[in-house]
């Protein structure tokens, strides 16, 4: 039965703009949520409630479908109704100062703290100093000091009576302390005392000697007195420091009371002020020892040395994350994940040609900022930063973070730096990215499925049902309202709605790509801004698809240019055997079009393979070559089940330098393939598509539009004659979204599109034969295609007999 071609209602599917109840977009609400994201809005939600560890999320799907706005806005909701999370803070372990500790506070208390520090500080430079000037401090100083010295003087005082008594003088000298003998209250030079008798000088001798050695014993006992001394120096100033600091100390420890770590480095610092109480006092060494020393024992690594207030950093507090007038739970996006900014950082700042750091200097990342609450990070950025990916898993199995230099991880750095105590991590995390890069990571990474456990899938499409156009509408509302563009009139928001099922090839879904219609919303309204309308039109819908098209054309339209100037050549009147059009889709970038391909069929006698010569010379994929393969079982299952099928066949894409992929044009290759075993002409204005089965059923294939409009184009360029059109399959007819000239040209009957389930369907339209059926005794009539297909085919196999008797019969 013959097939009429397809109506022009069948190639496009309109939006009546006159079924909408609205005038403008400004009389339609926003919309709440993303349209047709029904199964990607339960992963989010079931991915907030549970609160188990794993149960990280992925939200995949094509890019510009609304992953960000959606998953935000729904932490947003779920954080607004959690309470903010703690403070955290690093401070100086006084102890091991490049081991710096971490302190948690409750909600606002981390920069109250800091303050609280910082007035400390400033209040013990007043008090520290006026102590140390103090009357009270000065009397018992004095004391101590008058103690030694009196120890000290009575010591050499007796060393002195004992001289006196055996007539020796002990003197000072450049050199120290000398002894000499008097006589008369004198003192004998050399040559007055060998004068005298032998005897008296040995006496004087031994007497000098006992002297020398009681001097050297009270020498011996001056450092440990000069100990003591220090000793007692030191005792009174932590009395006496104790005595001023304690109150102002004790009621900042009253404060944070309920904070049993806050609390114990406040004690920390009562101890090392008190210690070192001295630094409190300008221009004065730490009494009774070596300066060195003293910042040795205070400093490290983790110190910044430097005058000034430098001395002073280690009792500052290092609010990290501040949650200070949140109300609820953060929720932080990442733009740029590195490893600095996703864990955080150590500073160095150069002095004296080294580098240098502590804890003042340790600066959080995105985990830390987003502790307590939610983190979303783009998966693609995520993995093109160095160890970035390892250590969000490492935080993530740990439950903690660890903020470390990657210099210093990877040992590259021989600086020496801190190790900060970790703090404890509570937050949901949030992936953004493709079907396959979520794929990939599932496959190879084994720690993926346990660290991200919730799929988050958006559908690249959404069903245009009635309900969901008049919600597509709500949502072209929202976004002209968010971007503060024009409001768009029905018929503009119709022509949207269409170019939505054009954008995903089908008459019955709408593209989910939020973004691309959000680029069409801009684009017409520049253009309704050129005209200088307030509302945007379908008119300047059209403008902005129509410049769209234009700006990404330039190869098609040297592609279309080579066609119509006979360089690559097309037929698209007259006919041929075993020759016919074929249909492909280029895709570059965003833009895809279609071009035909002349396909040529030549058979002779052989061993019934059919050679595909771009598989011969690697320019055919694998679908193709599947395709052709396909061809073999079709004939030998319709013609040749009681016979041997005694065919060679070539087939080829004529003019084709680059790869062929895919199986849409089977159905075209097995064409051409009978046009050529049974001699008759196939029509060379009409292009074919569609893949085929063993059972000569057509199969649908993707791009039908632009494969349709590619060998339209081609056609009006040498002129419509009314016998030209495309065969489609049928099962591909609701995917038509045709431009407006295709149908316009297939109403007026100047081109056709017709749409076949089978190929006996189709080799009738191409030939302008029929097909014919098999009779009962399975033979096919003799003037139908099949028929004359049946006859050569007969004709091969007889022959090939012929052959292989004669061949035996040399043999014997």
């Amino acid at each position: 039965m013959p097939i009429d071609p397809l109506p022009p209602e069948a190639l496009f599917t309109r939006c009546d703009a006159a079924a909408f109840d609205f005038a403008t977009t400004d009389e339609l609400a926003e919309i709440e949520d993303s349209l047709g994201q029904d199964r990607a809005v339960e992963a989010v939600q079931f991915g907030i409630a549970m609160d188990c560890p794993g149960y990280n999320m992925f939200a995949l799907g094509p890019p510009g479908a609304g992953k960000h706005a959606m998953v935000r806005r729904h932490l947003k909701e779920a954080a607004a109704s959690a309470a903010p999370p703690s403070d955290w803070a690093y401070v100086n372990n006084f102890e091991e100062p490049h081991k710096p500790k971490v302190l948690e506070l409750s909600t606002g208390r981390g920069w109250p703290l800091r303050d609280a520090m910082e007035k400390l500080v400033s209040e013990l430079r007043e008090a520290i100093p006026a102590m140390f000037e103090s009357d009270a401090y000065r009397g018992r100083r004095e004391t101590v000091d008058e103690e030694f010295k009196s120890l000290h003087e009575k010591s050499f005082e007796e060393v002195q009576a004992r001289a006196k008594e055996k007539n020796i003088a002990i003197m000072r000298t450049q050199m120290g302390l000398a002894m000499a003998p008097l006589r008369d209250g004198q003192v004998l030079d050399p040559e007055a005392f060998h004068k005298l008798p032998e005897e008296e000088q040995a006496q004087t001798r031994r007497d000098i000697e006992e002297l020398e050695q009681q001097l050297q014993d009270v020498m011996r006992k001056a450092p440990q007195w000069q100990r003591t001394h220090r000793e007692k120096l030191r005792a009174l100033n932590r009395e006496m420091t104790e005595y001023v600091v304690g109150h102002l100390i004790d009621d900042l420890k009253k404060r944070y009371a309920d904070l049993p770590k806050v609390a114990a480095y406040i004690d920390a610092v009562r101890r090392d002020v008190i210690e070192n109480a001295r630094d409190f006092v300008p221009q004065e060494q730490p009494e009774g020892g070596d300066a060195a020393e003293a910042m040795a024992r205070r400093g490290g690594p983790g110190v910044v040395p430097g005058g000034g207030d430098a001395a002073f950093r280690r009792y500052q507090v290092n609010v990290i994350v501040d949650r200070g007038g949140a109300e609820a739970a953060p929720v932080i996006y990442e733009d740029h994940p590195t490893h600095p900014n996703l864990i955080g950082r150590i500073e160095h700042v150069a002095q004296f040609g080294a580098l240098l750091t502590d804890f003042n200097l340790i600066k959080p990342g995105a985990l830390l900022r987003a502790n307590g609450g939610y983190l979303i990070l783009d998966a693609l950025k995520l993995l093109q930063q160095p160890y970035a990916w390892e250590e969000l898993k490492r935080a993530l199995r740990s439950g903690e973070v660890r903020v470390e230099g990657l210099g210093e991880q990877l040992g590259v750095i021989g600086t020496v730096s801190l190790k900060p105590e970790p703090i404890r991590l509570d937050v949901k995390v949030v992936l953004l990215g493709d079907r396959q890069l979520y794929y990939l990571l599932a496959e190879h990474d084994p720690d993926f499925r346990e660290l991200f456990k919730v799929a988050v899938d958006f559908d690249d499409v959404v069903d245009r049902t009635g309900a969901n156009t008049r919600d597509y509408a709500r949502m072209i509302a929202t976004l002209a309202r968010r971007d503060r563009l024009r409001p768009l009139d029905a018929g503009a928001v119709a022509r949207v709605i269409e170019h939505a099922a054009r954008m995903v090839g089908d008459s019955e879904k709408l593209s989910a790509r939020v973004r691309l219609i959000a680029d069409l919303l801009h684009e017409a309204d520049h253009f309704a801004g050129r005209d200088g309308a307030k509302v945007t039109t379908a008119v300047h819908v059209q403008r902005a698809i129509d410049a769209q098209i234009r700006r990404g054309d330039r190869l098609r339209e040297r592609i279309q240019e080579q066609i119509t100037r006979g360089t690559v050549m097309i037929d698209t009147d007259g006919a041929a055997v075993g020759q016919l059009n074929g249909l492909s889709v280029l895709q570059l970038g965003g833009f895809a079009f279609g071009q035909p391909s002349r396909i040529t069929a030549r058979v002779r006698m052989g061993r019934g393979e059919v050679v595909d010569i771009e598989r011969e010379v690697e320019l055919g994929g694998p679908l193709h070559s599947k395709g052709v393969l396909i061809l073999s079982g079709y004939l030998g299952q319709k013609f040749a089940r009681e016979r041997p099928l005694a065919l060679s066949a070539s087939l080829v894409f004529e003019q084709s330098y680059g790869g062929v992929d895919g199986d849409s044009a089977s159905s075209a290759e097995l064409y051409a393939l009978l046009s050529a075993l049974s001699g008759v002409p196939i029509a060379q204005g009409f292009a074919v598509t569609g893949s085929v089965n063993q059972h000569g059923r057509v199969q649908p294939i993707g791009g039908a539009n632009e494969k349709i409009e590619g060998f339209f184009d081609i056609c009006r360029a040498r002129g419509l004659n009314g016998s030209q059109g495309v065969l489609i399959p049928a099962a591909n007819v609701k995917h038509l979204m045709l431009r407006a000239d295709v149908v316009a040209a297939a109403e007026a009957g100047q081109f056709r599109i017709f749409a076949v389930e089978t190929i006996d369907q189709g080799i009738e339209i191409l030939t302008g034969m029929a097909a014919g059926a098999p009779g009962d005794d399975g033979a096919y009539p003799a003037d139908t295609v099949n028929g004359r297909v049946q006859a050569q085919l007969d004709a091969f196999a007889d022959k090939a007999l012929r052959y292989a008797a004669a061949a035996r019969g040399e043999d014997r």
